[in-house]
């Protein structure tokens, strides 16, 4: 576990760190067979990542059915942040519309647990068995470290790649602005100035309008 911790925060992108968690879950939690990674949008379900197609189908099932432990554990901010079912050949009172569904999918038993960190609840890790009754305590543990180690790096891995984004955003301004400050003959704060006026009155974003200037030598 301490080696996948290292593991994680080696990564070089948000969607390594995402795919690591996932195929870190295979791995290292007793009876998981397959893992991904989803969020929530309002009552839409994103699959940021997955080991194969059944969790994909799982996610779907879910947010059509707006039921199971996974859609469960990512829109619930208190409470239970772990959900497990350890049996879905057996009659399932929680979730009584989808564990029949997931069952005819070719799901045995699954787990979600909340990716969270103390400021950001970024969405669930599942896990997933063809088998029933694969999931132990053990399982339980192991997934729910795994998971917090994995809400860590993945925070940090979303905040490095805003900074990164943020940074060459800043670039492409400065360069626009000086094309404009060049070809106009204006004042820094007149080129920002013409930016900014644009960005407002088209409703385009200022990054958008720096890209086009930078393209395209000026603005239509």
């Amino acid at each position: 576990m301490a080696a996948m911790a290292r593991d994680l925060l080696a990564q070089e992108s948000v969607t390594d760190t995402l795919d690591r968690i996932s195929a870190s879950a295979t791995e290292l939690v007793e009876g998981c067979t397959a893992a991904g990674v989803l969020v929530l949008h309002d009552r839409k379900v994103e699959t940021l990542t997955a080991t194969e197609q059944l969790v994909v189908d799982s996610d779907r099932l879910q947010e059509q059915l707006e039921q199971g432990p996974c859609f469960d554990a990512a829109r619930t901010s208190q409470g239970e942040r772990t959900f497990r079912i350890a049996d879905l050949t057996a009659e399932s009172e929680r979730w009584p519309v989808f564990a029949p569904r997931a069952r005819a999918l070719g799901v045995g038993s699954m787990m979600g647990f909340l990716l969270f960190t103390e400021d950001d609840d970024l969405g669930a890790l599942n896990l997933y068995s063809r088998e029933p009754g694969a999931f132990t305590e053990a399982s339980e543990l192991a997934g729910w470290l795994l998971a917090s180690h994995a809400a860590v790096a993945l925070s940090g891995a979303r905040t490095y790649a805003q900074m990164e984004q943020a940074v060459a955003t800043r670039h492409v301004i400065g360069e626009a602005m000086g094309i404009l400050m060049g070809s106009h003959r204006l004042a820094e704060d007149q080129a920002f100035d013409v930016l900014r006026r644009y960005s407002q009155e088209n409703n385009v974003k200022l990054r958008e309008v720096a890209r086009q200037v930078c393209e395209k030598g000026g603005l239509d």
